[in-house]
């Protein structure tokens, strides 16, 4: 099969075989097999089998003061682990990602349980065999039964764990999003951990952003009180369903959650929003631990 360059764009590079400290303007292609960044001083090879992890806009510290927006590429080769960082402009790399991502787990074949969880109850879902299915802000899960496709911007946790499949150990995915206005959980076990790395970093792709802004905001117990409230009623109640007290009080606190994002006005009373939601899975999580 001919190997054809699905990304070519010109942004600034950085490899570990470069040998120099400073990033450098080079020029960056992307295939179904490799990656290699071009530049006048030399040129970085790495082959996609290489590649254990995707870092997307995180820098390391030593780089950080050349790189703002960027993808770090970590890679094994000749038995050490190195690494390669790439910066372009928002549309390139918006599309460099996905492409990266896509031809990553080309041919991944994972099993999955969906969903394992609506809200708090445990479903009586089977596990099936699917195919990852990348697009733009979603993953999807095909070849399976009852084929399925998660918004990333609607994931509100995620956990690494271990699951027994057919008397073997194996690295799994738990991740929490809200399609609608309930929770669901849903479990993806995966071959090997280079798989858990990759597919692991695609699904945290917005909640990332997301949970920076979360963990700045420090609620107070009258705000938890009412958000594990409206959470409890299913991620949307009235303000009669949520007042602890004074009800001038609760609207005054209401008013406030709504102005940090964390509240709307639903159909039918206060609703959660994705913000909202993280912060008490995140709350629930300490008190049960």
């Amino acid at each position: 099969m001919e190997e054809s360059v699905v990304a070519d764009f010109v942004g600034r590079v950085h490899a570990t075989d470069f040998g120099s400290g400073d990033p450098v303007s080079g020029r960056v292609l992307l295939s179904q097999r490799r990656l290699v960044l071009a530049t006048d001083g030399g040129k970085a090879t790495i082959p996609l089998s290489s590649v254990f992890d995707i870092v997307v806009g995180t820098v390391p510290g030593d780089l950080r003061s050349f790189f703002k927006d960027s993808v770090t590429v970590a890679y094994e080769q000749n038995g050490a682990r190195k690494s390669a960082l790439v910066e372009g402009e928002p549309e390139d790399m918006e599309r460099f990602t996905r492409l990266l991502f896509t031809a990553l787990l080309r041919n991944v074949t994972v099993t999955v349980r969906h969903p394992a969880q609506i809200g708090g109850r445990v479903t009586d879902a089977e596990d099936h065999t699917a195919s990852v299915s990348l697009s733009s802000g979603a993953i999807g899960f095909t070849n399976c039964p009852e084929p399925f496709q998660v918004d990333l911007s609607t994931v509100i946790d995620y956990e690494r764990t271990d699951r027994t499949l057919g008397g073997t150990r194996r690295p799994a995915l738990v991740f929490r999003h809200v399609p609608d206005t309930q929770t669901v959980t849903s479990i993806a076990t995966v071959p090997n951990g280079r798989t858990l790395n990759i597919l692991g970093r695609y699904i945290k792709l917005e909640y990332e952003e997301v949970k920076e802004d979360v963990e700045s905001f420090d609620p107070t117990e009258e705000q938890l009180e009412i958000l594990v409230s409206i959470y409890s009623a299913g991620g949307e109640a009235n303000v009669a369903d949520v007042v602890t007290g004074d009800v001038a009080q609760t609207s005054m606190i209401l008013e406030t959650l709504r102005e940090e994002s964390l509240v709307v006005d639903g159909e039918s009373g206060a609703a959660l929003t994705r913000k909202g939601k993280m912060i008490v899975t995140s709350y629930l999580e300490s008190v049960n631990s």
